[in-house]
């Protein structure tokens, strides 16, 4: 099985921006779905993308203006 790494940026502009709820929402949707052992949530430092924030990557592919919604699509698509 491989592993997934989700990478949220922790940069002040995509923090204010909403990736402290993506962060809650990333947290919570690992435990629910028992993810643990096939995720690696990490925080990045600033990926210099500031003005398309908040940012998050998943295995090295970058997904810009993140919000829950758009989450929900991207780790069902994603995590296959």
């Amino acid at each position: 099985m491989t592993k997934h790494t989700i990478k949220v940026c922790m940069g002040s502009s995509c923090f204010a921006r909403g990736n402290m709820d993506n962060l809650q929402y990333l947290e919570s949707y690992i435990n629910e779905n028992k993810l643990d052992a096939e995720i690696e949530l990490v925080g990045a430092l600033c990926s210099e993308k500031c003005s398309s924030g908040p940012n998050i990557f998943i295995d090295d592919v970058l997904y810009s203006e993140i919000n829950e919604e758009k989450l929900k699509d991207i780790l069902s698509k994603a995590l296959v």
